[in-house]
């Protein structure tokens, strides 16, 4: 089988091949998301939304949101002990889930992956992250709401434009592999 071959529905979901492109993918977005990355305590500038939508796309939802939660709680424990949080970690999950949905076994256009990333970006980071961010620091969402909503208006364009150039050509090399 191929490195990115197309799985046939009676092989297992969980083969070997499958879990070592899983733990690179987990090590990607551990790196790019705790070590990669501009942070201030309610703001988090990062690629590591590359990594989970290049996976997504490749592995699909479930897997895509089952190595988002687990590249979550991994570099929670290892970059930032006692502060774990539930919430984020679904929002994690949440974020592969809707990246697999959108770019999964489909055309890769610039409008599918504008949906993708603004469904995201809307969902999961003004609005489910928001309100972790007010859970966990006991404010109103509205104090985080709006420099949110700013970094999200100025990053859209960089995300979309960086899944497009890179999710491009692994695309052609798995197509040409399966060949």
């Amino acid at each position: 089988m191929h490195f990115f071959a197309k799985r046939h529905p009676c092989q297992p979901f969980f083969t070997t091949n499958t879990l070592v492109i899983s733990a690179i993918f987990v090590s990607l977005n551990i790196i790019s998301t705790n070590v990669l990355v501009i942070q201030t305590p309610f703001i988090r500038i990062s690629f590591s939304f590359l990594s989970i939508a290049l996976f997504s796309l490749l592995y699909g939802p479930l897997l895509g949101g089952i190595v988002a939660a687990i590249a979550d709680i991994l570099g929670c424990l290892f970059f930032s002990p006692g502060l774990f949080f539930p919430g984020f970690t679904l929002s994690s999950f949440t974020t592969g889930m809707i990246y697999g949905y959108f770019l999964h076994n489909k055309k890769i256009t610039l409008l599918r992956i504008s949906l993708a990333s603004v469904v995201v970006l809307i969902f999961v980071d003004l609005c489910l992250n928001t309100l972790w961010l007010s859970i966990l620091y006991h404010k109103a969402a509205e104090l985080f709401l709006l420099g949110r909503l700013i970094k999200c208006s100025v990053f859209l364009p960089i995300q979309i434009a960086t899944i497009y150039v890179i999710c491009k050509p692994v695309l052609r090399y798995k197509m040409v592999r399966q060949n």
